[in-house]
Formats: structure tokens, sequence, C-alpha cells
């Protein structure tokens, strides 16, 4: 089964240097995602999603392929080219995969303006090395699917002071002490 997590963060490009940081934690095999989106609200209160994958340019490519070759057969391959892009696009435009868009749209509509966050389908994770890889990160934890516990350790490994990072003027290691 998979878990739903939102987390607010100050700016677009805190949020998108998270995102980043957990594609490449899935590369690494220690998290496997079904999807990761940022969402942004501007100043007026509109909110955009910045999907991983646009589904219209990607329907529009297939199905511009597909027309194309299908067009060959018919002996009009530009007309083909142009019905399929179109109709690749329509469907990719309809098509919605991993987290609903309504769905995080009214999530978000919780962000201050000018605020971005970060909603993650995670299927599997090793929880450990990815909340240490997280630590430090900043943002706050808005909503999860997770056990209080997970919930609990992922709020205070986001709250916590980033390795190296200063505390009062001072190193982290020098506070410590």
């Amino acid at each position: 089964m998979s878990d739903l997590v939102f987390i607010a963060f100050p700016t677009e490009q805190k949020a998108e240097e998270v995102r980043q940081k957990i594609l490449a934690m899935q590369r690494e095999y220690l998290i496997e995602l079904g999807d990761a989106v940022v969402v942004v609200k501007d100043q007026a209160g509109q909110i955009k999603l910045n999907q991983l994958i646009n589904l219209t340019t990607t329907g529009a490519a297939s199905g511009a392929l597909w027309g194309t070759l299908i067009g060959f057969i018919f002996m009009a391959p530009l007309l083909g080219t142009a019905l399929g892009a179109a109709s690749g696009a329509l469907g990719g435009k309809l098509t919605d995969v991993g987290i609903n868009d309504q769905f995080m749209k009214d999530a978000a509509a919780a962000l201050q303006p000018n605020t971005a966050g970060l909603f993650l389908l995670i299927r599997k994770m090793t929880t450990d090395k990815v909340l240490a890889d997280l630590r430090g990160s900043g943002g706050t934890l808005m909503s999860t699917s997770f056990d209080e516990t997970k919930e609990a350790a992922l709020r205070e490994a986001l709250a916590a002071a980033a390795p190296g990072e200063t505390v009062a003027g001072t190193s982290q290691a020098t506070a410590a002490t």
C-alpha cells in the first residue's frame, strides 16, 4: 500500500531541491515513488502543479508517431500526424496518474501565498536511510498517511538542523559540546 505525504516549504526552489534529493534516493533504490509533485501558491492564491511528467506533451508526441505510421498506410502521413498528435494530447490531458490533481489543489489551498509544497506518493522506502538523507531539509509536514511513529520521525527529520549548520553563530559540533 502506498503512503501520501504533503510537506510545505517557504519557496518553490526549496521544494524542488527536496524533490530532486528524493529522486536521487529513488535512483539508489532507497525509496520507490508513485508520484512527486511540487505545488506552488502565488500571491493571488492561484495554485500551479509542477508534475514530473507532462502527460499532454507525452501523449501528443506518442499520438503524432502513431498517426504518422497509420497515415503512411492511407497515403496521408501529414493528416495522420496532425490527428494523432491532437488525439494523443487530448488523451494525455484527460489522463491522471499518481496523485489526484483536484485533491492536490484542494490540499494546497492551506499553503500561504508565495509558498510551495511537495506531494509524495511513496510505495516503499528504507525509512531510516531516507529520513537521514532528509535531515535538516526544512519544511513543515502538512499531512501524511504514515502511522504516528513514522510521522513523528519525519517531522523530527525535517525540523532537525542540517549537519554542519550553524546554531547561534557556532557550528553544531561546537554547540553540542
